[in-house]
Formats: structure tokens, sequence, C-alpha cells
């Protein structure tokens, strides 16, 4: 028998380190060949990384929540044959690493007598996706059985254990008199909640940001955008304000190209792109993603259609590739319908703007000296005051609005 060390690969695109998220094996276990060992990531990225060889589990390389570097060492396994390792580590080096997980589950009713038991020491093997969702619904994975190989608990597991009652129940409004709690809950900030973390606030200590905000009334656009679903129905993507809003950056940009860039601040040196890559800020279970929709400029209004959803589906499945969370030079952001009044977002860096949507509302308006009722919504966007002056940004944003407010504009070059 030998031992087989495996290291962190190189992912390639010059990423040198990774966070350990999620191990799907433990000491002691026996594994096969291409089988799930954990699961890292990498600036934006989930990768999960794959068994080269069949063994048994001898230990683990780090903790959930550690940074390991490319190169160090993962996992070690037993091996029939030879193996890659010259000689066993010390006891000491060698003993199996406790592994915590991620986010403590609170206090959960016992399974089932009917259910597959584990024992206090075996961890359940499930994605980080599935244990953030038993989570989220309070199912300790301890008492859930797993349908996937090797035990592994699946979606449709939780989806079993909450048709039997398993996990806590949903919080009504507390009634007058109810007990006082001073229960708490230490959540660790790990994956992707900590890259959004650090994102942002590198972006906020080495940006400036200013904010403008305007008000758009876009009750010509909401009609032209219902009568061309009505009238293209499923034969073309639907379209939302998603599309036109891109159209009218698109032609801002060529006005205002100082606005369509990116800043190295270390190099001194602005970067105006002709290509309109815009980042479309993406809600997902996980976290803050921002997928990037490339060359908007060659699009027209069923292509950005069309393009976004994609992005969007691919981000909140976790299957958005690592090309397609970067490389923007613009990003839009919306809360849709919780858009709110007005918004202060924060850039995206090294971009310079970042344009905000609120949410459309019906309000009365004076339009020819009477009140009448208009669909407004609000643009509330930030700026890089290092490069952008404020004339600029509230010029490029009038650019914008003109252009919604009057939607066969978004159409003549």
């Amino acid at each position: 028998m030998g031992i087989h060390v495996i290291k962190m690969p190189d992912i390639g695109e010059g990423i040198a380190e990774v966070e350990l998220v999620a191990w799907h094996v433990k000491p002691g276990d026996t594994v096969v060949e291409d089988q799930a060992l954990a699961d890292v990531m990498t600036d934006k990225a989930n990768v999960e990384i794959p068994s080269p060889v069949a063994g048994q589990v001898l230990a683990l390389g780090g903790d959930i929540g550690q940074v390991l570097a490319v190169g160090a060492e993962l996992i070690r396994i037993e091996v029939a044959g030879v193996g890659n390792a010259k000689e066993t580590p010390p006891a000491a080096t060698a003993a199996p690493i406790t592994v915590t997980a991620a986010v403590p589950p609170p206090a959960k009713p016992a399974a089932p007598a009917s259910q597959a038991a584990r024992s206090p020491s075996d961890r359940p093997i499930a994605s980080p996706s599935v244990r953030r969702r038993a989570w989220e619904l309070g199912i300790d994975l301890q008492d859930a059985a797993g349908s996937g190989a090797g035990g592994r608990i699946m979606q449709a597991d939780l989806d079993a254990c909450a048709a039997r009652g398993m996990g806590a129940a949903v919080p009504g409004a507390r009634a007058a008199g109810d007990a006082e709690r001073h229960d708490e809950q230490a959540v660790p900030v790990i994956g992707l909640r900590r890259k959004i973390a650090q994102k942002m606030q590198e972006s906020k200590r080495r940006i400036p940001h200013f904010s403008y905000v305007e008000e758009v009334d876009v009750s010509e656009l909401e009609t032209l955008r219902a009568r061309l679903n009505a009238e293209h129905g499923a034969a073309r993507p639907h379209l939302t304000l998603m599309p036109f809003l891109i159209r009218a950056l698109v032609l801002a940009a060529r006005q205002f190209p100082q606005i369509n860039a990116r800043f190295d601040d270390e190099a001194g040196v602005v970067t105006r792109h002709g290509a309109v890559h815009v980042g479309i800020a993406t809600q997902t279970d996980a976290g803050l993603l921002v997928p990037v929709l490339r060359h908007a400029e060659s699009r027209d209004l069923w292509s950005n259609a069309a393009e976004v959803a994609r992005l969007a589906n691919a981000a909140r499945a976790g299957k958005a590739t690592r090309d397609e969370l970067t490389g923007s030079t613009i990003t839009i952001t919306s809360l849709g319908a919780l858009g709110g009044i007005a918004s202060t977002p924060v850039i995206n860096h090294p971009e310079v703007a970042i344009v905000g949507v609120n949410r459309i509302v019906l309000r009365p308006v004076m339009r020819g000296g009477a009140v009448v009722a208009r669909q407004m919504m609000n643009l509330s966007s930030s700026f890089d005051h290092r490069v952008v002056d404020g004339q600029h940004a509230a010029a490029f944003v009038q650019s914008l609005r003109e252009r919604l407010e009057s939607p066969a504009t978004l159409f003549v070059e």
C-alpha cells in the first residue's frame, strides 16, 4: 500500500489561492476515481475537485473557510501500489483534521425511526447548495437520508424531509407576552459571501463615490414594450425594461466614453472601451454575482433580452463560468419591484460607474398644465469622482433619461 498526496491543482486564469467551502469526504472514507472530494471558491466561481485515484482517505488538508495556495496539500489517500508520497509524515501531521460545518445548524427534532441514522462522528455528504437550503429549512442533515451516490444528500431528499414535517416551523408574529429570547447564532463569512464582502470593501475603500439620482418617465417605453411583447408573443424572447436600458447605455457611452471605462489606479491609467460589456448584478441564493453581457453594442433588443435571461439563469444555478463573471466595463443593478425610491449603488471595481434602477410606480405628474398619471422610475447611479466629473456624470444620466423617455430615439443612430 502507498500514499497518494493530492495537491490543490492550478485552476488557471492566474489564480494563486482558493478557499475551501465544502468537503465531500472524511478520513476513513473509501473513494473511487473521479469522485468529488471538495468544493473550493476562486474569485467568484465554485469549483469541484475530483479524485484522480481510488483508495481510502487518510487526512484532510484544511478546514472549511481556510484559504489554500495552489500546490498546497489538499488530501492524503492510501492507495494500492506505490503512491506518490516517498514517506508517511509523522503521526502528528497525518492525524485527521477536524472539519467544522460552515453554518452551525439550530436544534432540530429527532429523525424518524425509519431513517438511516448516522453516528455523530459521520459528517453527511452534501453540496454547498444543499447545506445552505437545509439550514434555511431548519433541517439537520445528520437526520436526513441521502439517496445519492455514497449516501450523498440531494435536493429531493430535503423535499422528502420537509414533507415529513422535519425542520423548524416558520415563525409567525409573536404574541404579546411571549418569553424573551436570548439565543444567538454565529454565521461564518466564507465562500462567495466572503468574496462579496472583500469586493465591496475594496470598492468603497479605493473609490471616492458620488451618486446622482434622476427620475424618468417611462410611460411611452412601457407602452412600446407591452406592444412588442404582444405582437411577437413566444416567437421572440420576452422584453423587460433591461434590454431598453442596455440599448440606451450603449448610445450614451458613445457620447461619454469616459464612463464606459476601467481605472487601474495603481498604474494611473484609465482605459476607455469601445466595446460595451455590461455587468448585470444578479441576486442568487449564494449571494450577489455579476455575470457579463458582452458586446452589447452589437446586439438588438431581443438578443440582449435572451442573453440577460441566460446569464441570470446560469448565475442562479451556480453554472456561470469564470469568463462569464469577469470583464465588464460598466454595471447595471436593479432590485426590480423592491427597488425603492432611490439607492446609492457600489461601483464594481475597477469600473468607474454603475447604473441603478429603482421600481416603476404610477404617480401624478404635471404635463401641459394638467395633472396626469404617468409611470415614473428613478435612476440611481454612482461614479468614481477621481476620473468622472460631476457635470459629465449628470449629462450621461440625462442622456439615458432622454432616450428612455423617447424610446424611438433608441433606434436612431
